[in-house]
């Protein structure tokens, strides 16, 4: 008699266990997916943040280099000039990069200019800083953070 009873009370061992495992895996879910949604929300946030201030550290790249060449610090303005176009370079490679298709395609002038730059730095000239102040309005205009001369916005 014993026999018989043994193994309708494993089944229902079985049963009972299989609704408390189900039990808490719901309760795991219930407190897992709802801080995952907002870890993943958080991450999209500081993506847009950090591409934000990649654009930003780039534009003060090239205004420290225009400023220490106008004032005459012609090595550090270099260093400066060289930092903020091998950063151009790096974010247009980047693939989800900052910049537009028409930003790209302007960016690109910007970094034709870099020999030129870097040569006129490395031989101290002083027509130099109206050039990086030119580069640095054209940045400006370009990531539409400098209105374009005669009112209109782009």
């Amino acid at each position: 008699m014993d026999d018989s009873t043994t193994p309708p009370l494993k089944v229902a061992r079985l049963k009972r266990l299989g609704v408390y495992a189900t039990v808490v895996f719901a309760a795991f879910l219930l407190g897992f997916v709802p801080m995952w949604l907002v870890a993943r929300t958080r991450a999209n946030e500081r993506d847009v943040v950090q591409q934000a201030l990649r654009l930003t550290q780039l534009e003060n790249g090239l205004a420290a280099a225009a400023i220490q060449a106008r004032r005459g610090d012609y090595e550090p303005a270099r260093e400066a000039a060289s930092t903020f176009y091998t950063n151009l370079r790096a974010e247009l490679d980047r693939s989800p990069s900052g910049f537009t298709v028409p930003q790209r395609e302007m960016m690109q002038s910007l970094l034709a200019q870099r020999d030129q730059l870097i040569t006129l730095l490395a031989r101290a000239d002083p027509a130099v800083a109206e050039r990086l102040a030119d580069a640095y309005v054209s940045y400006r205009q370009t990531t539409g953070t400098l209105p374009r001369p005669g009112g209109s916005s782009r």
